[in-house]
């Protein structure tokens, strides 16, 4: 038996073992979330995790043999991935970054669900349509906030970044897609009114208190990307000042939940059937203890 992917080429019928890897990787809620939904949608699909980093994602990623349906890529690896991958969507190919890979036998096929995530995470909190933004940080993640704001009609995004130089891939990227990107540094006492912020930074980045009062004083709703490490300084500062604060917990949902698209139907925007229950499903698991 196989399995057809829309457009894609033929995947095993034994295919059903998935993993996501990175380094670290002991704190990736990804195994309860995609657990939850297999339940639901009665997949015989197995999910785990595997600490792998840039030097050895090569030969782990040479190593699989069919019983392999694809992978979840983490940090550092959605670069090394997006080299890797036979083809990609749009939104890999806009941000440089892999973070699923769909196995098959013409080869791993790469997508981003991470902007998707951002979208539909924001949606949970009525931001359908924006014009203006704020982005903290200028890594790989701010490419996929910077796609996710396009997206959603924003045409002007100030990018916070310790390195201006950092931000030059993002400013080219918001040329592409029509977009004004400016450079503000971490050590500006005033920022301009924007009605949404999203923080890319690590979640142990420090960030002086100073600093952070005055993003969270004009920076309307946080997103920040972090659930591992949190509260960050960042939402701490958000509190400070009355502002509200969402973890990258509904991110991680809304990606996770394309991704199963992705690996049941080769198509990130192929609905699942059962959809509604099995993203009930995941939501309780994110509200139970993590793993160890």
């Amino acid at each position: 038996m196989v399995f057809r992917a829309p457009g894609l080429g033929v995947l095993s019928g034994r295919a059903s073992r998935l993993e996501v890897w990175g380094d670290p990787i002991a704190h990736s809620r990804s195994p309860q979330l995609h657990a939850a939904a297999y339940e639901v949608l009665g997949f015989d699909w197995t999910y785990g995790r595997r600490r792998v980093d840039v030097a050895s994602f090569g030969d782990e990623l040479a190593a699989l043999d069919d019983s392999w349906r694809g992978l979840s890529l983490t940090m550092p690896l959605k670069g090394v991935a997006f080299a890797a991958a036979s083809s990609l969507d749009r939104r890999a190919q806009l941000t440089g970054a892999v973070n699923t890979l769909l196995l098959d036998s013409g080869g791993p096929r790469g997508f981003n669900t991470d902007v998707g995530g951002i979208v539909r995470a924001l949606a949970d909190d009525g931001v359908a349509e924006i014009a203006r933004a704020r982005i903290v940080g200028a890594g790989a993640t701010a490419t996929s906030a910077l796609a996710a704001l396009s997206e959603l009609g924003a045409r002007e995004v100030e990018v916070v970044a310790r390195r201006p130089e950092a931000a030059a891939p993002l400013a080219d990227l918001g040329r592409r897609l029509g977009m004004t990107v400016e450079t503000t540094p971490f050590a500006a006492s005033v920022h301009e009114d924007v009605p949404l912020t999203i923080a890319t930074l690590p979640g142990d980045a420090p960030v002086p208190d100073a600093a952070a009062d005055a993003l969270a004083r004009s920076g309307g709703l946080l997103l920040d990307v972090v659930y591992g490490h949190w509260p960050t300084a960042l939402s701490a500062a958000w509190e400070r000042t009355g502002g509200t604060a969402r973890s990258g917990l509904g991110m991680l949902l809304h990606q996770a939940l394309l991704q199963i698209r992705i690996f049941r139907h080769g198509d990130p925007a192929t609905p699942l059937d059962r959809e509604a229950e099995a993203l009930r499903a995941m939501r309780r698991a994110l509200e139970e203890p993590a793993a160890a």
